[in-house]
């Protein structure tokens, strides 16, 4: 782990330092000119006034100092800029994170415009995550962006949660080739629980529902009519009901219509069934 500013690698410095020092001297050079110059028109513009001197000496003299003045104007942008080339032989940290790999060993030869870098950092804390969310949330995204930050929770791929972080930036389009937007979350990873390059499962809240009634995902079929659930009655009786489905995710869904509270539905083995089949109820696993 490194933090911002720490140093990384240093380049050998000599080089630019000769450049430096070799501008620094033509600069001091050019400001003992000037100030002779600046002397001698002095000089000329007393002499002038008592026609001893020519106009025309005075202004070649006068001419002299400017280009003096400009050359030493010069010189100290050149000072600056060979003053920074000899603080890049000065690797140091950009950002606080966690280095990787060395790419470049003791020794081996480095240039401004090679591909290959020293080393790579990758920050940490905090770190984000970029998802993907289908393009009909996009309003209700930009509502709760409008209104704050809404909670996001990363989970692994056995769906165990790992971090929870908040929603910082939306895309500004959407994505034509598969209809989704782009996301990014923030999370403060304070154990470095989530790391550069993992694959993990997202769930973006967008606000609570109330008194909501939810089913598993798995007893929601699909048939030609729309969607559809079977129902298990005192009986054990299997009958289908039309349903009506406002969200969905992966292991719930929210039913707006088409059911009540309290009443079973069938969540494995339907392609078994037929409308007034009787349903083997697993008291271990629920129907």
């Amino acid at each position: 782990m490194v933090k911002e500013g720490d140093l990384l690698a240093q380049i050998d410095s000599r080089p630019f330092q000769a450049a430096l020092d070799q501008a620094v001297a033509k600069k001091s050079q050019d400001e003992a000119n000037l100030a002779n110059a600046k002397l001698d028109l002095t000089r000329y513009a007393t002499l002038a006034k008592k026609s001893f001197a020519t106009q025309q000496q005075l202004d070649t003299q006068n001419s002299l100092v400017n280009q003096l003045t400009a050359s030493i104007a010069a010189d100290t942008a050149a000072v600056d800029a060979a003053r920074v080339q000899l603080n890049y032989t000065t690797i140091l940290a950009p950002i606080s994170g966690r280095v990787g790999f060395r790419l470049i060993d003791e020794g081996n030869l480095v240039n401004a415009g090679q591909q290959t870098g020293i080393v790579s950092i990758a920050q940490l804390q905090p770190i984000s995550v970029v998802f993907t969310e289908p393009q009909e949330y996009v309003d209700r995204i930009n509502q709760e962006l409008a209104r704050g930050a809404p909670e996001v929770t990363v989970m692994n791929s056995d769906g165990a949660k790992l971090a929870t972080g908040k929603l910082t930036i939306s895309d500004n389009q959407v994505d034509v080739a598969t209809g989704t937007i782009r996301l990014k979350a923030e999370f403060e990873n304070r154990d470095n629980e989530l790391w550069p390059g993992l694959a993990v499962t997202t769930a973006l809240r967008l606000g609570v529902d109330r008194d909501a009634l939810v089913v598993p995902a798995d007893a929601v079929q699909h048939g030609q009519d729309g969607l559809f659930v079977y129902v298990v009655d005192d009986q054990n009786r299997a009958a289908v009901r039309p349903v009506k489905v406002a969200r969905q995710n992966t292991t719930t869904a929210l039913v707006s219509d088409g059911l009540k509270e309290g009443e079973r539905v069938v969540t494995t083995g339907q392609f078994l069934l037929q409308p007034g089949a009787i349903v083997a109820i697993d008291s271990g696993r629920g129907s």
